[in-house]
């Protein structure tokens, strides 16, 4: 046996040994460096049940309403899915004004409603000491409410004297043992805000500009209160927490902070549009219930039982030989893909599972075109040896045409669900693409290995018994 085929082997055993482990309905997690992660299967609304959601922009049908509203919208209303706990939500725009919301495994739907309905209030407040992204803190704007007649970021006008952001208001104080943190701005002042690059050490940086309202109130506040901090509170929750080095006077800034490229564009969006006030009301709401997902489940587990069972005998008693290690194959295949799809994770769907399924059939589907090929290669009178790599190698490109098809119909798919909001698209898409990458490793390289490690075992005798080898 060749050096090569003995490695291959060793490592198609470590993966599935590994893959069997992550895939074993009871396995304990990963555990790294005292970081323990669940590792586990999550289900999709129509299997777990639970609510969707259909929001929409409450607005005048005159008034205008960008893209870029209806996103910064879709952030604000994911952020507050995520607070309730929800496993694995989804949250995406349909069309041009609407937003669906899928809450697997909710309880307290109207909670949830009113939850989702609310819009963000942006703050910059003062404060001694730092405070850690992701405390909830308690501010003097409006008792900790929106102003009236505005029930979002501040925006409406209410009177001069009830709105503290200014220079003039009471500092941060104690009431009921809670402290009360002075808000200096809102996101009302908040003109704009992009991503930027420290010149020396090329770390991103948040660079905002205020209005001039808020330039003024700024300039102000950071001149009589150098080296204290001025942490920014979204729905009072802390995302940032500067430290002011240096008077600012044209109401630009820079914040500064240990952010990956991805948080700060993510705090960008915040910034920038987590204030403005786009109102949302119900559509729609629709309950599907956990009796019909569990019904579900066990009717998608049979049906791909009986399938997967009739494909395994089917390449069993037609090819032999070749068929039993292609058999081997296709379970090492589905052992891999449900690892993959936990340790993602994927959140799963029935059309979801249709994708795993049909993944199956293409993994199959591929190992018949090398028998083929091979079975062609030993007719012609070429040498067993000679007849597999000749096989594979011509039957390679069929296979990698078909399964860059399939990646485009797959990506096609997932624009469509993503665009209209058609999860249950995307979650076809998303386990037919993965399964599909992954029969390629089992089709190619693990049913090949087997076959070069038999011929390698028997030799060329293997090649006199015909029957062995269905041809």
């Amino acid at each position: 046996m060749a050096r090569r085929d003995i490695q291959l082997l060793i490592l198609i055993a470590l993966v599935t040994l590994f893959a069997g482990y992550i895939a074993w309905p009871t396995d304990p997690g990963l555990g790294f460096l005292g970081v323990q992660r669940e590792i586990k299967i999550y289900q999709g609304l129509d299997l777990q049940g639970g609510m969707q959601v259909l929001l929409e922009a409450d607005v005048p049908e005159g008034q205008d309403l960008s893209s870029d509203d209806m996103e910064a919208a879709r952030t604000i209303v994911e952020s507050r899915v995520n607070g309730l706990g929800v496993t694995e939500p989804s949250v995406q725009r349909v069309g041009a004004r609407r937003i669906q919301v899928e809450l697997p495994g909710i309880e307290d739907a109207q909670e949830a409603i009113e939850t989702l309905r609310e819009t963000g209030l942006m703050e910059w407040i003062e404060s001694d000491t730092l405070l850690i992204p992701g405390t909830i803190v308690q501010t003097d704007y409006m008792a900790g409410e929106a102003p009236s007649g505005d029930a979002t970021n501040g925006d409406a006008a209410g009177d001069a004297e009830a709105d503290p952001a200014t220079p003039e208001s009471a500092e941060a104080t104690e009431t009921s043992g809670a402290s009360v943190y002075h808000t200096v701005l809102t996101g009302r002042n908040l003109r704009s805000a992009s991503v930027t690059f420290d010149p020396q050490t090329n770390r991103p940086l948040i660079a905002f500009e205020l209005d001039a309202d808020g330039g003024r109130i700024f300039a102000e506040h950071t001149a009589n209160n150098l080296r204290r901090y001025l942490a920014i509170t979204l729905d009072k929750e802390v995302i940032s927490s500067p430290r002011i080095s240096t008077a600012i006077p044209d109401g630009r800034g820079v914040i500064e902070g240990q952010f990956t490229l991805d948080e700060a564009r993510a705090l960008v969006l915040q910034l920038r549009y987590g204030s403005l006030p786009i109102p949302l009301r119900e559509v729609e709401t629709r309950g599907v219930g956990p009796t019909l997902g569990q019904d579900s489940i066990e009717k998608s587990v049979r049906a791909g039982a009986i399938g997967l069972t009739m494909v395994l005998l089917f390449m069993l008693i037609y090819y032999r030989l070749p068929g039993l290690l292609a058999d081997l194959a296709v379970l090492i295949y589905a052992v891999i893909t449900l690892a993959v799809y936990k340790l993602v994770p994927v959140t799963l769907t029935l059309p979801g599972i249709a994708g795993f399924l049909l993944s199956v059939g293409m993994a199959v589907d591929a190992n018949i075109l090398i028998f083929e090929r091979v079975r062609e290669e030993l007719r012609h009178g070429r040498t067993l040896s000679r007849a597999i790599d000749v096989g594979f190698r011509r039957a390679w490109t069929s296979i990698l045409d078909s399964n860059i098809s399939t990646w485009i119909t797959c990506g096609i798919l997932w624009a469509f669900g993503n665009t209209f909001g058609a999860s249950v698209v995307k979650g076809f898409a998303l386990t037919l693409g993965i399964g599909v990458a992954i029969s390629m490793f089992t089709a190619v390289t693990v049913t090949r290995t087997f076959l070069r490690s038999a011929f390698a075992v028997t030799g060329e005798r293997l090649r006199e018994v015909k029957w062995l080898l269905g041809v």
